[in-house]
């Protein structure tokens, strides 16, 4: 996942509400979003075998962001298993995120959101702390919470404004996820790939033959622990795939 657009109880219709782009190589196995066994419903990661976001019948949810690197590490674990290992496990979302903050280092960079519905906490293997976060709007790309990039501020109000004027946010959600207007080169970051490279990567829907937006990915959970699940499908250059939509009644329990 490469940009992450969150409201956490600010919303009095959803208690919950994401949007977000993975952005991926295309020749990288992927399985579309469905339901798992043992109660999780996610896209897979074939390679990894993890996920880049997901919720689990029990009201947990995660979602992560690569971090931006230009010569990263080698990495013994895929981060997408974090997803799918706090899904499965979880408890306390902040006290789970300090415990991976003090046992990060195997994984690529990455940040990562964790809820239960109740609360939300974020931890970032490259800056930042583990922390509970208030609710509220949220936005990140593949840096840090709070860095100024130009999608993640642009997207963020188009983000507040869909969810201020839409009596049901999915469309507005979807269109913002498909907005391709890249960056103007004064605000790009520079995270040391340099200005070319930069500005290809600086729209919040990316058009790439090798390497682009794989799956515009909506969510909406509602006060009732209603949740509607909606992913887009790309493939090179931006070519529509498939959507699949998914609904489920959140159990509030583990039970499968």
């Amino acid at each position: 996942m490469c940009v992450i657009y969150l409201s956490f109880r600010s919303d009095r219709r959803y208690p919950l509400v994401v949007a977000a782009n993975r952005d991926e190589f295309h020749e990288r196995p992927t399985a579309p979003l469905s339901e798992w066994d043992g109660g999780i419903v996610a896209g897979r990661d074939l390679r990894g075998g993890g996920t880049w976001m997901g919720l689990h019948r029990s009201g947990r949810f995660a979602a992560l962001t690569n971090f931006r690197e230009p010569s990263p590490p080698a990495a013994s674990k895929s981060r997408g298993t974090l997803v799918t290992a706090w899904l499965r496990d979880g408890s306390d979302p902040e006290r789970w995120v300090r415990d991976l903050a003090t046992d990060s280092a195997a994984y690529g960079g990455f940040s990562l959101f964790v809820s239960d519905l109740s609360s939300l906490a974020h931890v970032s293997n490259r800056g930042g702390r583990a922390a509970r976060l208030d609710p509220g709007v949220y936005a990140i790309g593949n840096g840090l919470l709070g860095d100024p990039w130009p999608k993640v501020l642009r997207g963020k109000e188009a983000f507040e404004r869909a969810l201020e004027s839409a009596a049901d946010p999915l469309e507005p959600l979807l269109s913002l996820l498909a907005d391709s207007t890249p960056s103007a080169d004064g605000p790009l970051p520079e995270t040391g790939i340099g200005p070319e490279r930069e500005r290809a990567l600086s729209p919040i829907f990316i058009r790439g033959d090798l390497y682009g937006t794989r799956a515009s990915s909506v969510v909406l959970v509602d006060p009732d622990g209603h949740a509607r699940l909606v992913e887009r499908s790309f493939g090179p250059g931006g070519t529509p795939g498939s959507t699949r939509s998914i609904e489920l009644a959140l159990t509030n329990d583990d039970g499968d």
